[in-house]
């Protein structure tokens, strides 16, 4: 191990008493998590452990990296996500100590990455009201009805009544006796009550129609007018005689 390690090694444990742990004297174990945690309680919290296995010229060549989740999970994509971004700060400080430079930028996006969780969770829930209140109102609002779909609904619902009062009389059919089946089949070849109504109303309007032929129309004003001459002849004839 070069005196550079040993030297930074022995920095980082004053700045991190509780936070790191040296497993040996070429692997660092540090605990990443965010410097403010999550202002909701139902946010998901980022707690991960970074380890640092470092190669013999090291600082000359990056140590190697892993993450591991202590409280919450990183998608594959994250954890590619961070893994490029410490290599990145690495590599920008080749040849000098640069762990504390990784550290520092790990708890940094490791905040970034909770608080991006929690607005997108907040965007998910938004949505969601959205969506739920916009079937809320159309499902109290409805659907327009229109002359067409009017009548649509009415043939549908007819023929839906059609099909159920004949499957009913299917069904109460084959719950009959013979004998019950039979009775029925002679019931329903019996005229109904309107069927003999227009029946016999056929027949009154036949029966009229006879009268009709038989009979003479007399003109009731005809009738009064020859009356009235004959009354007057009458007194004519009266008023003569007493003249002479």
């Amino acid at each position: 191990m070069s005196s550079e390690l040993v030297e930074e090694i022995e920095i980082l444990e004053s700045i991190y008493p509780e936070e790191l742990e040296k497993i040996s004297d070429s692997e660092l174990a540090v605990r990443i998590e965010p410097d403010e945690p999550p202002e909701d309680p139902d946010d998901d919290n980022l707690i991960l452990t970074l380890t640092l296995r470092y190669p013999d010229d090291y600082p000359n060549t990056l140590p190697e990296f892993e993450l591991e989740p202590i409280e919450g999970e990183l998608t594959p994509e994250e954890d590619e996500k961070l893994q490029t971004g410490m290599r990145e700060q690495g590599e920008q400080n080749i040849g000098t100590a640069m762990t504390f430079t990784i550290v520092s930028w790990l708890r940094d996006e490791l905040g970034a990455l909770t608080k991006s969780r929690a607005e997108q969770r907040r965007k998910e829930e938004q949505e969601k009201e959205r969506r739920e209140l916009e079937a809320e109102e159309a499902r109290t609002k409805g659907t327009p009805v229109t002359p067409e779909s009017f009548a649509a609904w009415r043939a549908k619902f007819e023929r839906d009544m059609q099909l159920k009062r004949q499957r009913e009389e299917e069904d109460r059919f084959k719950n009959l006796t013979p004998k019950e089946r039979e009775e029925l089949k002679k019931q329903e070849t019996r005229p109904t009550g309107k069927q003999l109504f227009e029946q016999n109303r056929d027949l009154a309007a036949s029966d009229a129609a006879v009268v009709e032929e038989g009979t003479t129309s007399v003109d009731v004003s005809q009738y009064d007018r020859s009356q009235a001459r004959e009354d007057d002849q009458e007194e004519e004839g009266i008023a003569f005689s007493d003249s002479e």
